[in-house]
């Protein structure tokens, strides 16, 4: 058991962290959501109907469109761009270990490379296709989620003019939402890229060696 938790601890303590975060959010969303219908003199509604209101669906996957995009992004860019001397890059001037030909007689090999064709192919951008699935699904499901708050926010107020999804997402509210997560992670993004230049972590694969020099790039 001890094994198991200190060769998947990374992962556990990040599972662990999401799942009281998102639970928190979703706690205090209900709330705020409950406190919105009592200045509108309409009765709070349970955490069930909670869970598949707009005001639930697109707090939580506005949030998340913006990590999945970001991620799929660095995880393509950082095939073909380079920063000199940042640990998060891949040394323009050395051949590297990640651009050498799959070969199926490894030790291990994953079964897409042993059975090589169309199958490997797709195996090769796997990780940046899942990323990019993740996005679409978490955008559609901002979109879906942020229609269905303007509408209820609609009758709220008194007003009938309600929107269908296309009609939201064409709407500076959908994009504002969108756009104020998205530079928030490219930013997030450029400074580690950056700051692994010039700041050490010792211990960690994040950071190059504290003794390397600033012009290293790379994190070995």
């Amino acid at each position: 058991m001890k094994n198991k938790f200190r060769d998947n601890g990374l992962s556990l303590i990040l599972l662990v962290l999401t799942g009281l975060t998102l639970a928190g959010n979703l706690y205090t969303g209900w709330h705020d959501f409950n406190d919105q219908l009592t200045d509108y003199g309409r009765s709070p509604i349970s955490f069930g109907a909670y869970l598949t209101s707009g005001h639930c669906i697109e707090s939580v996957f506005e949030n998340w469109e913006s990590e999945f995009l970001q991620m799929g992004l660095y995880v393509l860019f950082t095939v073909f761009l380079y920063q000199k001397g940042s640990s998060e890059s891949k040394d323009p001037d050395q051949p590297e270990e990640v651009d050498r030909e799959p070969s199926p007689n490894r030790p291990g090999a994953p079964w897409p490379v042993r059975r090589g064709g169309f199958i490997l192919k797709l195996y090769s951008h796997s990780l940046s296709l899942a990323f990019f699935l993740l996005f679409l699904l978490s955008f559609i499901l901002h979109a879906y989620g942020g229609m269905k708050e303007y509408n209820t926010e609609q009758l709220l107020k008194g007003k009938s003019e309600l929107v269908t999804f296309w009609q939201f997402m064409g709407t500076n509210e959908f994009w504002f939402q969108s756009m104020q997560n998205w530079q928030s992670e490219f930013l997030s993004v450029f400074s580690i890229v950056v700051l692994s230049i010039y700041l050490r972590q010792k211990g960690s694969p994040e950071s190059k060696p504290v003794d390397a020099p600033n012009d290293e790039t790379g994190g070995s």
